[in-house]
């Protein structure tokens, strides 16, 4: 009953949904309705795969796996939705290989519908917390394997389906696998009702070893960033920039020359950051001016990254790392994989429930710790600035924490594999 309601409300709703998942772009309200872009493959002995992934974060975790699948399948065809612009331009410039990429149907059952009649997967793969009912029923229906891979729900999470059981319930009953990345989120998604024959624990591929390597900073960052300790703030949320500014400016006091790089976790809030700097007297420069603008010329010491993709690489010539999304329960962290995979030491807020394994493994292995304010970050910081061989060595167990971490790309694929049969190579 309460999947027929859910349906039937998707069609008077769809004119707004359009609106706000499509806007006014022309090219998006076609891909949210379903309609697929055209791939670069054909063959008819192919396998096809659609891979679902939220956003930025869940591109670059599902990107082993990807690059797995591409590399040991041969006539293989890879279509990636995203449910934001920000992850499918993601996807087009770290999924070589794919064959098609586009934000993903509005979970309206004949969005989903059309776009699985274009696209004819014979697997899908959904990335963590991307639990749309629709995806599950539709491809079932059309004889589709479906695979839920870096399987992850959180307590509040878990509350917020629990509210829709018998709608989430069937669904995850069409499940052929669910890849869970802890124990925990393999006991809540049981309780939500999967199968738990069907249910494993392989980890998180974001936590493959060399997920660092394979991009280079852009000359004007690598020139900022040359020659002086960097104190970068990453994904961070609303209240966050002001806590690490005030930390940073008593730090530059301190330590002669120490820059300070804020990327906000969402760049429509470049504007509101500014307005912060502007108010506490504090001069910057935008990462999107660089091109133009030298530091040498620009005098400044604090760079507002307002672009999208080159956090990831900024934070190798981070001396360290805090990763926001962590200081309030809203969030529930941002990934602290990433400072960690470079070798830099790790701070991050108390409410990091989204990212429970890394975090706990970071603070357990002495490659991080959890900061509750300004006061403790500056501290910490300052603790690690005056102790080269203290940070470094901080620095040296969280990369040791991620290496410990890895395998679950390998074990991902060891599933997967059983679940198709492939043609000869």
């Amino acid at each position: 009953m309460l999947a027929r309601i859910y349906n039937a409300l998707w069609y008077p709703a769809l004119p707004f949904a359009l609106v706000v998942a499509g806007g006014r772009d022309q090219r998006n309200r076609r891909e949210r309705l379903g309609r697929a872009i055209a791939g670069k493959s054909g063959l008819a002995d192919e396998i096809r795969i659609w891979v679902h992934a939220a956003s930025v974060g869940e591109v670059e975790a599902v990107r082993p796996v990807v690059q797995g699948l591409i590399r040991e399948i041969p006539r293989i065809a890879i279509t990636v939705t995203t449910m934001t612009n920000a992850g499918r331009e993601t996807a087009r410039r770290r999924l070589a290989g794919i064959s098609a990429c586009q934000l993903a149907p509005l979970d309206c059952p004949s969005a989903v519908r059309g776009f699985i009649a274009r696209v004819r997967p014979q697997l899908l793969l959904i990335a963590e917390t991307e639990l749309w009912p629709n995806f599950f029923f539709e491809s079932a229906r059309a004889g589709s394997r479906i695979v839920i891979i870096n399987g992850r729900l959180s307590e509040r999470s878990l509350a917020r389906y629990r509210m829709i059981h018998s709608l989430i319930e069937p669904a995850l009953a069409k499940a052929d696998l669910i890849l869970a990345q802890s124990p925990a989120d393999a006991d809540r998604f049981i309780s939500l009702g999967a199968p738990s024959a069907r249910v494993f624990v392989t980890g998180n591929t974001k936590f493959e070893p060399g997920g660092a390597a394979g991009s280079e900073l852009r000359p004007a960052l690598r020139d900022f960033a040359a020659g002086q300790p960097i104190l970068v703030a990453g994904s961070t949320a609303p209240g966050e920039e002001r806590m690490v500014l005030n930390a940073w400016r008593n730090l530059a006091d301190r330590f002669g020359g120490l820059a300070l790089v804020i990327a906000p976790r969402h760049l429509d809030r470049v504007t509101e950051i500014e307005d912060e700097l502007r108010a506490a007297g504090v001069p910057w420069v935008r990462a999107s001016s660089l091109a133009e603008l030298t530091p040498a010329r620009s005098g400044q010491n604090v760079l507002l990254l307002d672009t999208m993709g080159e956090l990831r690489v900024l934070y190798s010539r981070a001396t360290v790392a805090f990763v926001g999304g962590s200081m309030t329960p809203s969030r529930g962290g941002q990934n602290l994989a990433e400072p960690a995979a470079w070798g830099v030491p790790v701070l991050f807020g108390p409410h990091y429930e989204n990212q429970r394994m890394v975090g706990e493994a970071l603070n357990e292995g002495g490659g991080g710790r959890v900061v509750v304010d300004a006061a403790q970050l500056e501290s910490t910081v300052a603790e690690w600035l005056a102790d080269d061989a203290l940070r470094l060595a901080v620095g040296d167990r969280a990369r040791r924490v991620l290496e410990q971490l890895a395998g679950a790309a390998a074990a991902t694929l060891q599933h997967l594999k059983s679940l198709l049969r492939f043609p000869p190579g």
